[in-house]
């Protein structure tokens, strides 16, 4: 008997790194200020170079808000938004019909991931736990203005300058630059301080 013909690899990790140009993810997590009170913060995050967008803050998100930041965000995309297929979500009660159908009408298939599986959103989750260990759970947030300034900075440092593992120690937003000179002895070094020293960027002087 000859041997079985070996099977194609359909696993849900397969499956990401196959179309992981094509894979966008959302996701949506709370921050608690001093006066005790709850903003929700709403992001995307591309697969393929981990970029992240906020799309928007509230204090209660409901569908119709949550709609209207998908819109913005395919709008803010522009011909881009042609190059995604899928969204990955998970099954929140705010991600209503209508919010898949802002994705649906562009030609993106939507996939909700099973209850209590965060793994399968796995890259989304990753970024709300770096934002909350390196950011928001360190800084005592005061209120909206002041959780849009701590959450835009780090996305901003996040996409420009942050070293990922996967894009061969390159930001998101640095992936068609050339690699930086090798330093020696006489490099200097510049750096730069976020949320008032909290991140420190440094970078090679000319």
């Amino acid at each position: 008997m000859d041997p079985a013909h070996q099977r194609t690899d359909h696993s849900w990790p397969a499956f990401l790194k196959a179309q992981a140009s094509a894979i966008v993810a959302t996701d949506l997590f709370h921050v608690d200020t001093v006066f005790l009170r709850r903003w929700f913060v709403l992001f995307f995050i591309d697969h393929g170079t981990r970029r992240v967008h906020i799309a928007g803050i509230a204090r209660n998100p409901t569908g119709p808000w949550i709609t209207q930041q998908a819109r913005n965000y395919l709008m803010d995309l522009g011909n881009r938004a042609e190059s995604i297929k899928f969204l990955i979500r998970d099954r929140g009660a705010y991600f209503t019909n209508s919010f898949d159908a802002v994705f649906q009408a562009t030609g993106i298939r939507v996939i909700s991931t099973p209850p209590a599986v965060p793994r399968m959103n796995a890259i989304a989750e990753r970024w709300i736990g770096s934002c909350r260990r390196e950011a928001t759970d360190r800084i005592l947030i005061t209120g909206e203005r002041h959780l849009r300034l701590v959450v835009g900075q780090y996305a901003e440092h996040h996409n420009r300058h942050r070293p990922h593992r996967s894009l061969g120690q390159r930001a998101p937003d640095r992936l068609t630059e050339p690699e930086p000179l090798t330093p020696t002895d006489n490099t200097r070094i510049h750096r730069r301080d976020r949320l008032g020293g909290l991140i420190h960027e440094y970078m090679q002087v000319a």
